[in-house]
């Protein structure tokens, strides 16, 4: 049974603000958060790496930033301009999404290239890759195809959601991610994680990372 206390919870929390509504503002109240309650990192569109470099400039605090999101499906070759930009612009890792629909129409190989392109961008810069699924759209054998996909081109980890689609992440994909990656590469569980015990139960299925909104409220609740 995993026990952390909320200061080491956090380091396994990227705290994140994707809305497209988000605001200036509201990415340096991100940043501010951050910095108070030791997050690993704060996560943002690829528009608000900059800006949250600025912020965090003296603090520990990494940058994630979303590529090809939500949807996964532009071009190989825009997600590989947007992934040099936010490298540029100071992000230290990259969520890309991938191409769902090729990988349901079993175009393992040109899926494969997709996620390729973006990780050795990534690694030559020396910056980490998250490969987010979306499982909420995948049956098991999928899951586990996409898994395999993965851990064949290289990429750091494996990531459940982008909380835009019709579900987040679950116990269940979490456990099979697990069981199917091994320790080849990491797992971030992210989507509708709203409370300190969900945390937790996402740790304790396999989750390194987890990514969340409500990090602010997890770290104050009773």
């Amino acid at each position: 049974m995993v026990n952390l206390a909320k200061k080491e919870l956090a380091k396994k929390i990227d705290h994140t603000l994707l809305k497209p509504e988000a605001t200036p503002n509201q990415i340096v109240q991100l940043c501010k958060e951050a910095k108070q309650y030791g997050f690993y990192s704060v996560c943002v569109n690829s528009r608000y790496v900059s800006l949250a470099k600025q912020q965090l400039k003296d603090s520990s605090v990494k940058i994630c930033s979303v590529v090809g999101f939500p949807l996964g499906a532009m071009s190989t070759k825009a997600k590989v301009e947007e992934t040099r930009q936010a490298i540029k612009d100071g992000a230290d890792e990259i969520d890309m999404v991938i191409w769902v629909g090729g990988l349901k129409a079993r175009l393992y190989e040109d899926v494969k290239k997709d996620i390729r392109k973006v990780v050795e961008v990534c690694h030559k810069h020396g910056v980490l890759c998250k490969v987010i699924i979306e499982a909420c759209l995948l049956n098991d054998e999928e899951k586990e195809r996409a898994c395999k996909l993965i851990c064949e081109v290289g990429a750091d980890f494996v990531k459940t959601s982008t909380g835009f689609s019709s579900g987040g992440a679950t116990l269940e994909d979490v456990m099979l991610l697990k069981k199917t990656v091994r320790n080849r590469v990491k797992i971030k569980a992210a989507g509708g994680i709203k409370t300190y015990q969900q945390a937790i139960d996402m740790v304790e299925a396999g989750a390194d990372r987890l990514g969340m909104s409500a990090s602010v409220k997890i770290m104050t609740e009773d």
